[in-house]
C-alpha cells in the first residue's frame, strides 16, 4: 500500500495532466451526444442531462420519438418544469401500433417540431434539445439519417443536441461529438421480471 506521501505525489502528476487537458479543450460550443446500443440507460442519460440543464436555468426541449401511449414518470414530471418544452411524437411501440404509414406520419411531425426547437426563432435559444428514440425512427425507415444529421448541424452554435436510440447509423455517429454505447450485461426482464414504474417508465 502506498504511503501518504506517495498518494499525494501520484496525485499531483494526475492533477498536473488533468490541468494540461482542461487547457488544451480551448474550444467553445454546443455538442452533439449520440446514446444508442442494446443496453438500458439511454433515455435515463438524456433526461439526466436535462436534468442538469435546468438546474442551471437553461432551456431544455424534449421530443420523443415512438413512446406514446406509455404514461411514463418522466412525462408526468417534466410537464411541470418551467424551462422545459416536451412533444411527444410517437404512437406507442411499433409492434403494437402495426400501422407503418402513422407510425412514419408520427416521426414525421417529431422530426418537424425537433427542427423547430433547434433552429426556430426562440428567445432565449433553446441550451439543450434531445430527440429520444429517433434512431429508432431512422432505423425503421421513418427518417433518413441524412435528414436527421442535417437537422442537428442546423442547431445555433451553442446549442447541444442528445439524439437516443438503439442502431444509430455510422452517419449519426460520424456526426456526433460524444458517442456512447450501452451494451446488455444483464436485464432483469431476460429474468421474467416486468417493467417497473420509476424504474423502466
Amino acid at each position: 500500500m502506498r504511503t501518504a506521501k506517495q498518494y499525494r505525489e501520484t496525485m499531483k502528476k494526475v492533477q498536473a495532466r488533468q490541468r494540461a487537458r482542461v487547457q488544451a479543450a480551448n474550444e467553445r460550443r454546443g455538442i452533439w451526444v449520440c446514446n444508442t446500443g442494446n443496453g438500458k440507460g439511454k433515455t435515463t442519460a438524456a433526461l439526466g442531462m436535462a436534468l442538469r440543464a435546468l438546474g442551471h436555468g437553461q432551456r431544455v426541449g424534449l421530443v420523443q420519438f415512438i413512446k406514446g401511449k406509455w404514461k411514463t414518470g418522466e412525462g408526468r414530471f417534466l410537464a411541470e418544469i418551467p424551462g422545459l418544452t416536451h412533444i411527444v411524437s410517437g404512437d406507442g411501440f411499433t409492434w403494437d401500433t402495426q400501422d407503418r404509414a402513422k407510425d412514419a406520419a408520427s416521426a414525421r411531425r417529431g422530426l418537424e417540431a425537433a427542427k423547430e426547437l433547434l433552429t426556430g426563432e426562440h428567445d432565449p435559444p433553446y441550451d439543450l434539445v434531445i430527440l429520444d428514440e429517433v434512431h429508432i425512427a431512422i432505423g425503421h425507415g421513418y427518417l433518413s439519417d441524412e435528414e436527421v444529421v442535417a437537422v442537428c448541424q442546423a442547431r445555433p452554435i451553442d446549442t447541444s443536441v442528445v439524439t437516443t436510440g438503439r442502431g444509430a447509423s455510422m452517419a449519426l455517429r460520424d456526426a456526433a461529438d460524444t458517442v456512447t454505447e450501452m451494451r446488455v450485461m444483464k436485464h432483469a426482464f431476460q429474468g421474467g421480471i416486468r417493467a417497473r414504474k420509476g424504474v423502466d417508465f
